[in-house]
């Protein structure tokens, strides 16, 4: 019972699908050693004629050659398929051939007397003709197209690799896109590598062919006259005109195979199928159909020469011409209509002098990217250009990193700025500025390079490194000194992304916090319900997440931030408070974030009457402004002075203090160290040991 419920579960479903290869490909072999009666070689030879028909059409309708990224298989089965049929029908000649030309089926028969109208000598011409087509032209061009294809592919994966790889890092593409786009790399090399080796199938196919015929017509006449006392020139025609229908019914199909290959391997890349590029690129300028319909023209007006044709031809391709120009004007006259009745509606509004409204009021973009002239190509959507990618990747990894999705980039052209000057603006402030030259890269100096580059100095407007403007040229020297070379959309783009993070706070408005909030309550309904309003307002939420960004803590655990909120809200509404309380819920992640894996943690710590002192001087709050001023000098220098030592070790600036003082540290000491980074007790995994690096206010 249970092996007839196996072997129906094999014949069913996807299993079926799955046994169709072998099953065919046995019963190609089949055909080699088992006799077939003439009917089944009809079968088969109009299979394949139609098998072959199948295939050219598919490869014409397909866009790309890796939608048919299997046939250079379906090249070998059909080769294969050829060579059995002509075993098999060989077979069926050299046995029943002496009974008459009908002795091999009705498809034989009918190419035989049909198409060559039974006349050996011109079958004989007509198979060569078709071989020597298909040998000669179709397939021996179609396999240096595979080769010279595979050839250049192979020699551009590396680039390619590169490409997508830059991409990824630019954050245009996720990393389910990058392995896409290599896996399609990789099929495209194998695919023209295959057909390279598979175009060797049709050429040995064609040559088998006319071996074939001869050792055909050769043996038809040795068993005719030998075995079945035949005169030589019924036995002739009899076997020649057999062997002819079976070679043209085995070579035809072999040529539209040949050309379904010719056709996937010589595609250019496009969105459209054969037909559409045909009728869009070759049909599709009126003046070369007028042209044509004139030199037909003339040519059907020379006596002697066949004049209806020409003339019929040239009519035709001249009406054609006629109808796509007129076409083409109706379209051009609608849109200048509508713009001149645009224009004219414009000038009588403009020549009313109108009151002025709130519609003269605009708006100040939240962030905002001003260029020069020169650097409008980097922006400029109908010249696909590059910084526009770049910001889109940069404000789609922003999201992924910090939590919320940041304000679209409003970019203009300012002739007031110097051809190649950028600044960015936040809130209609200058935040930002600098300069990008296209055509040159900036080589950046990250402090270890052995040699000078000629060029322009300058400075890297993100981090504030020594650099020079190089030219491509001077690409790989720069690398081998050990420059980082960057294009001028990376230095602009890495600049944007860079005061994004700085300006994190700023960027996350009313409206973003909302919109965060609408996000969550996608999979967090009741969280969100029970939060706002009812125990907070979204103005102290709003202030609790900037506290955060202010401080370089990314908010996308907003289910962890949404519930620490909710548990300490009813006993307090201060921003400050709560911030505290979310901190030490994001303890794990802040500290991973400074100090990657399990390890130990190098942090500086305040000298214990240092810590002492400002526990007392800022026990009634503020921001340190009540600090005694040489005590706050005092702390200021020995701080930046500990953070030079940390960074100058490889280690991140962090100091560790009561929680009392965290706040109020943090806010005091990041005017004059930007880097630093103030962690309380609490703030600590207990999974993680702690290393006393330095000591500022006593000896270290």
């Amino acid at each position: 019972m249970s092996q007839a419920a196996s072997l129906k579960a094999l014949i069913t479903g996807s299993n079926l699908r799955q046994l169709s290869g072998p099953v065919l490909v046995a019963l190609i072999l089949s055909m080699m050693v088992l006799p077939l009666p003439p009917f089944l070689l009809d079968v088969f030879f109009t299979f394949n004629i139609a098998l072959s028909i199948i295939v050219m059409l598919v490869a014409m309708y397909t866009r790309h050659a890796l939608e048919f990224s299997v046939f250079p298989t379906v090249l070998l089965v059909t080769t294969l398929l050829r060579l059995s049929l002509n075993v098999a029908s060989s077979r069926v000649v050299l046995l029943e051939g002496h009974t008459g030309p009908e002795a091999a089926g009705r498809v034989i028969e009918a190419f035989g007397h049909f198409l060559v109208g039974g006349n050996t000598a011109v079958g004989i011409v007509v198979f060569v003709i078709l071989t020597v087509i298909n040998f000669v032209v179709i397939t021996k061009g179609a396999g240096r197209i595979a080769e010279v294809g595979a050839r250049f592919t192979l020699d551009a994966m590396p680039g390619k690799q590169m490409a997508i790889d830059a991409d990824l890092n630019a954050g245009l593409i996720g990393e389910e896109e990058a392995r896409k786009r290599r896996r399609t790399v990789a099929e495209e090399a194998d695919f023209y590598g295959a057909m390279d080796g598979a175009s060797k199938f049709v050429r040995g196919d064609a040559v088998a062919g006319i071996l074939i015929m001869l050792i055909n017509i050769v043996g038809g006449l040795i068993v005719g006259v030998l075995q079945h006392n035949m005169d030589i020139g019924r036995a002739a025609h009899n076997y020649t005109l057999l062997t002819i229908g079976d070679g043209l019914v085995a070579q035809l199909p072999a040529l539209i195979i040949s050309i379904a290959a010719g056709l996937v391997v010589s595609r250019v890349g496009g969105d459209q199928d054969l037909s559409q590029q045909l009728l869009g690129q070759v049909f599709a300028d009126p003046r070369a159909l007028a042209l044509t319909a004139a030199i037909l023209g003339t040519l059907g007006l020379i006596p002697g020469m066949p004049n209806l044709v020409f003339l019929l031809l040239a009519a035709a391709m001249g009406g054609g011409a006629y109808l796509m120009i007129k076409s083409r004007r109706e379209k051009e006259i609608k849109p200048a209509a509508a713009a001149a009745a645009a224009s004219a509606a414009q000038a009588a509004a403009v020549a009313e002098p109108v009151d002025a409204s709130w519609s003269d009021v605009t708006p100040v973009d939240v962030l905002g990217l001003e260029v020069g002239y020169r650097l409008i190509p980097l922006v400029d959507k109908g010249q696909d250009g590059e910084l526009l990618k770049r910001i889109r990747g940069l404000r789609k990894k922003f999201a992924q990193d910090i939590g919320f999705l940041v304000t679209p980039v409003h970019i203009r052209d300012n002739l007031e700025l110097k051809p190649s000057a950028y600044r960015i603006l936040l809130k209609g402030v200058e935040i930002g500025a600098g300069e990008a030259h296209p055509g040159n890269l900036m080589a950046i100096n990250p402090g270890r390079v052995s040699g000078t580059l000629p060029g322009r100095p300058t400075t890297d407007p993100a981090f504030g490194l020594p650099a020079v403007w190089i030219d491509a040229a001077l690409r790989e020297q720069a690398h081998a000194l050990g420059y980082t070379v960057v294009d001028c959309a990376t230095v602009v783009a890495t600049h944007l992304n860079h005061l994004l993070l700085s300006n994190a706070s700023a960027l996350l408005g009313r409206q973003e916090t909302q919109a965060l909030l609408d996000h969550v309550a996608k999979d967090q309904a009741k969280l969100v319900e029970d939060l706002v309003p009812k125990l907070l307002p979204l103005a102290t939420l709003q202030r609790v997440l900037q506290n955060l960004l202010d401080e370089g803590v990314p908010i996308r655990d907003t289910r962890s931030i949404l519930e620490t909120l909710a548990e300490h809200a009813a006993r307090t509404q201060d921003a400050q408070e709560l911030t505290a309380q979310v901190r030490i819920t994001l303890a794990r992640a802040i500290v991973q974030q400074l100090f990657p894996g399990n390890g130990e943690i190098s942090v500086m710590v305040l000298d214990t009457v240092l810590e002492r002192m400002l526990a007392q001087a800022l026990a009634g709050g503020g921001d340190g402004s009540a600090l005694e001023p040489g005590l706050a000098d005092r702390l200021l220098q020995e701080t930046a002075q500990a953070v030079r030592t940390q960074e100058d070790m490889g280690l991140p600036p962090v100091l560790l203090v009561q929680a009392s003082l965290r706040w109020v540290l943090s806010r005091f000491l990041r005017r004059s160290v930007p880097t630093l980074n103030v962690l309380s007790n609490a703030e600590v995994p207990d999974t993680r040991v702690i290393k006393f690096s330095a000591f500022i206010g006593g000896k270290s």
